[in-house]
């Protein structure tokens, strides 16, 4: 290990400064109407959101950020890659920014969960949460013979987490067939931070009791063929809390297709 990774390693993980994640200003207007914050899912970088911007009008000022582990933001191997440590990162990237009025968070997938978690840490930071398929599973275990939806699930996941010599080859593919975003892209050198990230953020997480509490404007998009989000878990955040919409189209999970006008259409009537 070079001294700078040294230095770099104690700076972060014994003094627990967050890491700056890479960012990238797709519009940077002089007096934006509203600002954009995009938050990828597991897997892609910031340039996931490629497509959305190219439908925004010129007159908001839109950022993407690459989470840590992704893209081309910092890829430490001791991090636990939890949404407390995600969090943490984009609240102090978007602080250095010294972005003037409060913006509005939208999260795609992982990046969904990532945006709730700033939410719950910084509530001062964001005006409106806006989440894109958003894989909120519960906390708890039936127990019944059967599994459940999010049981199932979790289960695809452990898998993969134990396969990772797999997962570089079936993204690839999953690329190539048009299933995931042509972004994607799990390589030997980042697989780790992935496999970590399914696990801590995915997984494991409390993100589905974190939203209920919430109090902000939250609006919820997914599709109707999405394979990973549980929907009654959505219909019941729609039902039970007045700062939470729902909006369901017919689209799967990642944003392709007319997925992106779905979401383009969204964020600019927030403006």
């Amino acid at each position: 290990m070079s001294l700078r990774s040294k230095v770099s390693t104690f700076f972060h993980r014994y003094l627990n400064v967050p890491y700056a994640l890479h960012t990238y200003e797709f519009r940077s207007p002089k007096k934006p109407k509203m600002t954009f914050v995009l938050i990828h899912g597991i897997g892609n970088s910031l340039h996931a959101w490629d497509d959305v911007v190219a439908q925004m009008p010129e007159d908001v000022r839109i950022i993407g950020i690459d989470l840590l582990g992704f893209g081309e933001s910092p890829k430490p191997d001791w991090v636990a890659y939890n949404a407390k440590t995600q969090a943490r990162s984009v609240g102090f990237t978007l602080l250095r920014l010294r972005i003037p009025r409060q913006p509005v968070l939208v999260g795609h997938s992982l990046g969904s969960l990532v945006a709730v978690e700033v939410a719950k840490r910084y509530s001062l930071l964001p005006q409106r949460l806006v989440l894109c398929s958003p894989p909120f599973y519960t906390s708890t275990q039936t127990g019944k013979r059967h599994l459940s939806a999010d049981e199932s699930l979790r289960s695809l996941y452990s898998f993969a987490k134990d396969h990772p010599d797999q997962l570089t080859h079936l993204s690839s593919l999953a690329v190539k067939l048009g299933i995931a975003n042509k972004v994607t892209n799990i390589t030997p050198e980042n697989v780790a931070s992935y496999i970590a990230t399914l696990e801590s953020c995915i997984i494991n997480q409390t993100t589905l009791d974190d939203v209920q509490k919430l109090t902000l404007p939250i609006d919820i998009l997914y599709g109707a063929f999405d394979p990973v989000v549980v929907g009654k878990h959505i219909t019941a955040l729609d039902k039970n809390n007045d700062n939470v919409t729902v909006k369901r189209a017919a689209v799967a999970h990642e944003i392709m297709g007319r997925y992106v006008t779905v979401v383009a259409d969204h964020l600019k009537a927030l403006i």
